[in-house]
């Protein structure tokens, strides 16, 4: 559980939440990418519009030290760096932000299996988390599920994982993907002043045809 405590003078600090940065990788920038559609061209909508790596890699941490500052809580959702294992530690130092959890992705195995000890360099790092605020609590993963713990209660699921652009990067319910590559502006997500409005016009749905947690039923627990 991640719970956001108060600092000394009282005040809460500012929470920021974002996945699949993908920093350093090669395939994921068009401008050096070797995948190819089945007639030959780039893939357009699966790479991002990039000429180098170094371009992509200083857009990515220029947008977080822009608005996640030394003091504020960044959660990241997975899919942190390519390239090699060295790069885990390179774009962490880059990043002006203390605290930071990881929720792991497919692409962490070596942060997952906590490589020279490279989970020190975060605050946690687990497959699945809750973030707590106030009475608000926000249920982490880097992938979507369909159900999740609270769902019938108005909790929140906010994962990554799928690369969903701005469109469509609402399911029906409060549920969210908050890559990087779904904000319009390439950057993080602010938890109360971008997430919270957008989910409190959201409804209370799960993705199932069939789920009791969300029927409208007497003496159900859980």
């Amino acid at each position: 559980m991640i719970k956001i405590e108060k600092d000394r003078k009282g005040n809460l600090p500012d929470v920021w939440i974002t996945s699949d940065t993908h920093y350093n990788h090669a395939n994921i920038c068009r401008g050096t990418t070797n995948w190819r559609k089945p007639d030959g061209s780039v893939p357009i909508k699966e790479t991002r519009d990039f000429k180098s790596l170094d371009i992509m890699n200083d857009m990515i941490v220029d947008n977080i030290n822009q608005y996640v500052k030394q003091d504020d809580v960044l959660i990241h959702l997975g899919d942190w760096s390519f390239g090699g294992f060295e790069f885990i530690k390179k774009f962490r130092e880059r990043i002006i932000c203390k605290n930071i959890h990881l929720i792991l992705g497919n692409h962490d195995h070596h942060i997952e299996n906590n490589k020279e000890n490279i989970q020190s360099l975060f605050l946690s790092v687990s497959q699945y988390n809750t973030l707590v605020l106030g009475k608000i609590n926000i249920r982490l993963f880097h992938y979507p599920i369909d159900s999740w713990n609270g769902l019938n209660k108005g909790d929140i699921h906010l994962h990554g994982h799928c690369h969903l652009p701005n469109n469509i990067k609402l399911g029906k319910g409060k549920r969210m993907d908050v890559g990087m590559d779904g904000h319009p502006e390439f950057r993080p997500y602010h938890i109360v002043d971008d997430i919270l409005p957008i989910m409190s016009k959201q409804p209370i749905h799960s993705h199932l045809e069939h789920d009791h947690h969300t029927d409208e039923m007497l003496n159900v627990i859980g």
